[in-house]
């Protein structure tokens, strides 16, 4: 038997929840963002080796931020300066970033919290446009039962992931779309976590009508606190599961000079 706790808890029986989208072609994508494309460039059958084998392989073009992503830091600036008082200008010259790029991103094996804001206020989706505020996360951490602190990551739900079949629906154009406020980032960076997610296309509120005008939100988080930001989640099945804390694994990918990444988070639970 292996001394090591961690593989003796594997050992044990782990079962992994998806937190994320499955990516497909035509899916909800922020209009300040390309979309993602996929189709099969080579098809079995259009070549085939002497002994019988064939393959096939596909083209996939998307944006960093399409889909579920995590945000590196520098994906938004302040009066241009990225977090740390970086200049952003001085910080992308040569068409990559030279500081804060996501082959920066760290992989996460933490501990995570579910902030269920719609179990909170009893409704299985918040209504479009709510503002989440740090009123909201004290109630929702007082229904998990735990609380985020340092090095932790925490998750909103708002239950808007139940629109993602419907772009329209999802993206909110007119209706605006759920999510945290000031307040709430405030009392997140506060408890000195690392990164944060929502199960929406900005993380942060979006009044009717108002689109992507400012995202007060991710000023807070990624420019004044260095906590990364991760869109597009799916709560729904760790919700329902009944598990608000539990292991959160994600590993971002490497991209050189970039300003996020397409990620897989996986909750980690006992079997």
């Amino acid at each position: 038997m292996t001394q090591d706790a961690l593989l003796a808890a594997v050992s044990g029986g782990v079962r992994l929840i998806e937190l994320g989208q499955p990516f497909f072609t035509g899916m909800p994508t922020s209009p300040n963002h390309p979309g993602f494309r996929m189709t099969l460039i080579r098809r079995h059958g259009d070549m085939q080796r002497a002994d019988g084998g064939s393959a096939a392989n596909e083209i996939i073009v998307t944006g960093g931020h399409v889909g579920t992503h995590i945000d590196a830091l520098s994906h938004v600036s302040h009066c241009g300066k990225l977090h740390g008082d970086v200049d952003a200008a001085e910080a992308q010259q040569g068409g990559v970033f030279k500081t804060h790029g996501a082959e920066n991103l760290p992989g996460l094996l933490r501990r995570a919290v579910l902030l269920d804001v719609a179990a909170v206020h009893g409704v299985p989706v918040l209504e479009p446009g709510y503002g989440v505020t740090a009123e909201d996360l004290e109630a929702a951490a007082k229904l998990a039962g735990a609380e985020p602190g340092p090095g932790d990551v925490a998750l909103i739900r708002t239950g808007w992931a139940r629109n993602f079949s419907d772009p329209v629906a999802y993206m909110g154009k007119e209706s605006g779309v759920p999510g945290a406020d000031v307040s709430a980032a405030s009392w997140l960076a506060a408890r000195g976590i690392v990164a944060t997610g929502a199960d929406t296309t900005a993380y942060e509120q979006i009044p009717a009508g108002a689109g992507h005008a400012v995202l007060p939100v991710h000023r807070v988080l990624l420019v004044e606190s260095g906590i990364f930001i991760m869109e597009h989640l799916n709560l729904e099945a760790i919700a329902e599961s009944g598990v608000r804390e539990f292991v959160f694994m994600l590993a971002p990918l490497r991209i050189v000079g970039g300003t996020g990444s397409p990620i897989r988070p996986l909750a980690a639970v006992a079997a």
